[in-house]
This record gives structure tokens, sequence and C-alpha cells, in this order.
């Protein structure tokens, strides 16, 4: 069969494109930018890509289109399928009824860590010879890939609350049908498609509807607004992971990279790994619990651990001189940089953390988190804010609102400029974006490199 995927860079579409082809299928794809490194990884497995959306791509007719959800009513290429009745569907869907319907699927929901949690439950699975299947929207460290089909019948997905397409309002989630499912935590997001939180609320109350009454749901038990999801009505057994909950973690350094995991109480674990912070600690237990639900030991799980190697972007290090530091980490959620700006305060104690952040996403530019946002950054020493897009309040009410020097920057250039210019050595560089960023981090550490 020919499949063509369109928004083929996205990384939930790439990965259905690269399972698509372990199938045995043919691919192609489109998407208006094709760049690496996702492009790389999809060349590599043999998949043709199209830049744009030009509808001759359509000739000859493939078998079936999977339209991503960044595409809508009104884009040249979705009117041509319409027009041609083209057999399509969306990513999830297909991913579903060609290979999760027949799969013990574990899922992993929340609006922080999913990528970071299913990366490590993929590791816990495959390091104890299980072979799963996964698809996860990051490249993990240990596989090199964002997904494979896997050689067993297990199968870990990253359970994102957003769209399915411009046909399917309902969250992707919902599609996926979980053995077993991670709840990490619930906040408001995506100011884009969800009127409140409520509105999220009830889609993950329709993703535990889908978990079988055998299954397990494995919930942040110190979330109140998990907890007024389970109201809502659950059906499986519900463990719960935090503080005071039934699976503990309780740390035995600074930084919380070691700790001892207590299930009922009791010791059953001591995890040693390179990840640092509070928010991986608890990321980590509710994987352990998770690998727990199928039946590997919590030791064997947190063996995995010493070897992990975390998914790109969560405070990955791009560049270093002796104490210098640059950092690419993926949090545009208030409470995801707060977390983030925490755990390398635990990590660097006195030096300085210039944070970056860059207001790309829907609801950062739609001012959603506009009286959180300072709070967020409070530790750090100094802050730049780049609005390089179309920003729909004033950012200088945040900076307005810091005790440290900070300043809004309109393009890399300037963003650049500035770092160069109050960097000193010694110094954390935090810059946190969920794109691109004008390739910021590389200029940066080519910039730097050249001056040593």
């Amino acid at each position: 069969m020919h499949i063509h995927i369109l928004g083929i860079c996205g990384t939930f579409m790439a990965g259905v494109a690269l399972i698509a082809r372990e199938l045995g299928h043919t691919v192609s794809g489109c998407d208006a930018n094709v760049y690496p490194p996702m492009s790389d990884q999809l060349e590599q497995a043999g998949i043709d890509l199209i830049e744009g959306w030009d509808p001759d791509q359509l000739e000859p007719a493939p078998d079936l289109c999977v339209i991503g959800n960044a595409l809508s009513r009104g884009n040249p290429l979705v009117e041509a399928i319409l027009d041609r009745r083209l057999a399509f569907t969306s990513g999830p869907q297909w991913l579903t009824e060609s290979v999760l319907r027949s799969r013990k699927v574990l899922a992993v929901a929340g609006t922080h860590g999913k990528t970071s949690t299913s990366s490590m439950l993929a590791w816990m699975l495959d390091s104890t010879g299980r072979k799963p299947g996964f698809l996860i929207g990051g490249v993990p460290g240990n596989f090199g890939v964002s997904a494979r089909l896997g050689e067993s019948d297990l199968f870990v997905i990253e359970a994102d609350e957003y769209d399915t397409a411009f046909f399917d309002k309902r969250s992707k989630f919902v599609h996926y049908l979980p053995t077993t499912v991670i709840l990490n935590n619930l906040e408001f997001d995506h100011a884009d498609i969800f009127t409140d939180l409520p509105a999220i609320q009830q889609q993950f109350h329709h993703l535990l509807r889908t978990v079988p009454g055998s299954g397990t749901v494995i919930v942040n038990g110190a979330d109140e607004r998990l907890e007024e999801v389970l109201e809502m009505g659950c059906w499986s057994l519900v463990q719960t992971f935090g503080a005071a909950q039934q699976w503990q973690a309780d740390p035995l350094n600074r930084d919380c990279s070691e700790f001892t995991v207590l299930n009922h109480g009791e010791i059953v674990a001591t995890v040693k790994s390179a990840l640092f912070g509070e928010h991986n600690m608890a990321n980590t237990l509710a994987a352990i619990a998770a690998a727990a639900s199928i039946g590997i030991e919590p030791a064997e799980a947190a063996t995995a651990m010493a070897d992990f190697v975390n998914a790109q972007r969560r405070l990955e290090e791009s560049y270093r001189d002796g104490d210098t530091v640059v950092y690419d980490d993926f949090a545009h959620h208030p409470t995801a940089i707060r977390l983030t700006v925490g755990a390398l305060r635990s990590r660097v104690q006195n030096q300085r953390i210039l944070a970056v952040v860059d207001l790309r996403s829907n609801t950062m530019r739609l001012g959603t988190h506009e009286k959180t946002l300072a709070a967020a950054l409070a530790g750090a020493d100094e802050v730049i804010l780049h609005a390089g897009g179309d920003i729909h309040w004033d950012p200088k009410t945040v900076i307005s609102a810091l005790s440290v020097p900070a300043v809004l920057t309109k393009d890399v250039d300037e963003t650049l400029n500035r770092i160069k210019s109050r960097l000193k050595p010694g110094d954390q560089v935090l810059i946190m974006s969920n794109g691109g960023f004008g390739n910021i981090h590389q200029l940066l550490a080519n910039t730097l490199a050249a001056q040593q």
C-alpha cells in the first residue's frame, strides 16, 4: 500500500511514517518545511519527502492519505483530497487500527513530562528484554529514533491531549486504547483549542473511559485536577504516586539524581541516573510503577536508569566550556519553566542562570500565561524574553514584574547579542522553546567556540 502523510515532519506524524515503513508500506510525505533532524531520520528510512502542499503530489493517487492535525480546511492539498474523494484518515486512527489494537499499550499522558516519562518507560522495557514498540514525541537517546514497531506485544506511546485532525476534534489519546496509562499532571494549556481547564479534564475523562477494567491507571496523587478527573468516573485499578502516595520517592542527594523507591512504604528499589530535578524524579517514579503493572520488578526498572539517556532538548547540553554551559530545553509552559529552572538551580547552586524564553507556543502568544510567567522565572539570575512572532499581549508586563535584570528581544540576532554581552565565565545559559528558535543554540555554541 502507498501511504502519503501530510505534516510528516511533526514528531508524531514522523513516528507514524517510520512504523508504516516497518510494516512494509510504501511511504511518502510532505510538510511546509522539510528540515533536519526529522527529515534525516525519515530519508534514512527510505521515505520520500516533498516540501509544500502542491496537489500535483497526489499523482498518481496514493492508496491512503494520513492527515496531520496541523492541516485544516483551505489547505490546497486537503481540498484536493476531498474533491477527488481519496481515502484519508488521521495519524492516531491509522496507528490504532494498524498496530495498537493488537498490542498491550502503555500510554503516558499529562501536561508535562510525557516525552521524558515515555522514553524512560520504553527503555525500562527494552533493557529488561521486552523489546517494545514505541512512538514518542522526541528522539530518545537510547534508541536514536522516535518510533519503532518493536518485537513484542508491548507498545509505549506518548499520549497527547491535542486534537486529532481537522475532521476529528477529540484528543489524540482517545484513540490509543491503553491497558496501562500514566496521568502525570494536568494544567490549562493549548488555549488555541481548549476554552478552559474543564474542557481538558473532559478529554482526560474520555481517555479513562477507554481503559479496560483489567487495566491500570497510574496517577499523580497530589494533583487535584487529576483527582477531579477520576471523580468523573474510572473503571480500572488506580495506583497513585508522589508524596504520601502508594508509590513514593525519597531523594538521597540534593539534586534528586539518586533516590529510593517505596511501594506502600517499603523500599523496593534505588535509582541512580544522569537526570536531576524533582520533576525527573517524579517522572521516573511513574515509569517504574507503569513497568511494575506488566510484571517488571521495580529494582529491575530502576537499574535501567543508570544507562538512560533522555530525549533531545530536555536540559540537553548544547555547549560547554569549563563551568560555562548552554542548555537546550523544550519547556514552554510556566510550570515546566519553573521546574526546569529549579532543577538546574539544584545542580549548579550559586552559579548564575541566564534564562532565555521563546514566547512561541500558541498559548504563550495568546497571553494565557502572562500573570504566571514572572513567578516561573524567579529562580533565574537574568531573563531574556524572545517575542519573535505574533504576540497578542505586551510581554513587558512580565519584565516589570521580575526582580532580576530582564529584557524583551524581537529577533534571534538581538537575542544572541544580549546573551553574548551579558555572559560571564561559569554562567548557565538555559534556552527554552518548543520550536527551532532560529537554530540559536548552535549559533551561540559556534560563537562561543570561536571566541575560545
